[in-house]
């Protein structure tokens, strides 16, 4: 690959012959996060897009690989969120801001943030366009660019939410208006929903109703309640064992479950949601409701739709073991952006963060990677305020457990790693680099038990 850059004296620079690019000057408007005082810069060894779970974890190893001043963040956003503290968010057992750091705070020390968006990718040149015109090159490129919401694919919404009775966990913006619907619960139906879409953490639309349930039956409203979990799935998990457990409380709880049944409307005003059947084309159904949990369909970033490092569906096409994209070898991707047919979750993320680091780590010394991720994913399944089912499972949707227990009981102890301990694995170890994911813990359990 051609090094393509801009000279600068400045210490911090590896030394090398740079060609200076013009309009440079439009880089001065960025602002950078760094500790070297350094202009800002039109190349750099290992440029990472996005500054979410993958993006913060991928930057920090990256750092201890080649150095905090050869590595860039590209990300717009201000604050960094703990997304799967939202379940407990919206029920009311967590609040908001205990989700949110500042994103000056994770990515780290040293390592340069570029506050832009990444508007396209150029792998062919190996470089990317941000805002402004301008263009960064890099010799390794890490895309971390996540999932996006797209509410607005919901006629009615996201204007919906400006009314009471409605709410989403899956967003900064909506997920405390889940918590007031469900204080404000009088009598009617409570529906929850599930998209005709990929999903992030796709046990969380079922988490909140079980939730919910949990607290009328505390406050005693339960049996002014209806409960309905329609989904447009065929099944209620992907993994038979776990799916087993939740249908026996499903029935224990009196919930309903409608399958292959999709929101395509909200009537906010009304408090009327409208759902279609997914075996009936043309089919709709009117529910009234006095709670409506909505999970919004979603799908890649725009800017990797019709990219050159998507698939045909638009997401970066990676190989499932390695994490290296199939085309460009010094590109790789992590986390919901990416085709790997596992479970979008934070747990997900950290497995593959351990696998891309070797990976990364092989290929910058011309070896071949041999790491191999398996699809590990998790979703601790909240289904009380102090019960969780830890379901853990690989590409074969076969479970993968970390405990030498039976994971599909509910259990108080799996709450409480959920609540409190895994928010201090997140911002201490996982976004720092140091969590890749629980398999030594695994194998030493297992062990132990042989």
């Amino acid at each position: 690959m051609s090094a393509v850059g801009a000279v600068f004296s400045c210490s911090c620079l590896r030394s090398g012959v740079w060609l200076l690019k013009p309009g440079m000057q439009k880089m001065s408007s960025f602002s950078l996060h760094t500790a070297a005082r350094c202009a800002a810069r039109d190349y750099y060894e290992v440029l990472v897009l996005g500054g979410g779970t993958g993006g913060i974890a991928m930057s920090a190893r990256m750092k201890r690989r080649v150095g905090a001043e050869n590595v860039a963040v590209v990300e717009p956003s201000k604050t960094h969120y703990y997304q799967p503290l939202w379940t407990l968010v919206g029920a009311g057992a967590k609040h908001l801001a205990a989700s949110a750091r500042p994103m000056g705070s994770v990515i780290p020390s040293g390592v340069t943030w570029i506050k832009s968006q990444v508007v396209a990718l150029d792998p062919d040149n190996s470089s990317v366009w941000l805002e402004n015109d301008t263009r960064v090159f890099y010799k390794y490129l890490i895309i971390a660019l996540g999932i996006s919401l797209h509410y607005e694919k919901i006629k009615g919404l996201p204007e919906g939410f400006n009314h009471p009775k409605i709410g989403s966990n899956y967003s900064a913006q909506t997920v405390e208006k889940t918590w007031r619907a469900l204080q404000d619960f009088k009598e009617g139906n409570a529906i929850f929903t599930f998209p005709n879409t990929p999903v992030k953490c796709a046990g969380a639309p079922q988490k909140i109703m079980y939730l919910s349930d949990a607290y009328m039956r505390k406050t005693g409203k339960r049996s002014k309640a209806n409960f309905m979990f329609n989904t447009s799935l065929g099944v209620i998990f992907a993994v038979k064992k776990y799916a087993d457990a939740l249908l026996e409380i499903i029935k224990d709880r009196n919930l309903d479950v409608n399958y292959k049944c999709n929101l395509i409307e909200v009537r906010a005003d009304k408090q009327e949601a409208v759902f279609e059947n997914l075996d009936k084309p043309g089919s709709t159904e009117v529910y009234q409701y006095e709670m409506l949990h909505v999970t919004p369909p979603m799908g890649p970033p725009a800017v990797l739709i019709n990219s050159p490092v998507s698939d045909a569906n638009g997401w970066v096409d990676v190989d499932k073991e390695t994490l290296q994209h199939k085309t460009y070898p010094n590109v790789f991707g992590i986390g919901d952006c990416t085709n790997l047919p596992t479970s979008k979750t934070a747990a997900a993320v950290a497995a593959q963060s351990g696998v891309l680091d070797k990976t990364i780590s092989l290929i910058m010394n011309k070896k071949f990677p041999v790491k191999k991720y398996d699809g590990y994913t998790s979703c601790p399944l909240v289904t009380g305020y102090n019960k969780v089912i830890l379901a853990e499972f690989d590409y074969n949707a076969q479970p993968l457990e970390t405990f030498p227990i039976d994971q599909s009981k509910e259990r108080r102890t799996m709450y409480h790693m959920k609540a409190d301990m895994m928010p201090l694995l997140y911002w201490n170890a996982l976004l720092k680099g140091y969590w890749g994911g629980p398999a030594p813990v695994r194998k030493l359990m297992h062990l132990s038990l042989k």
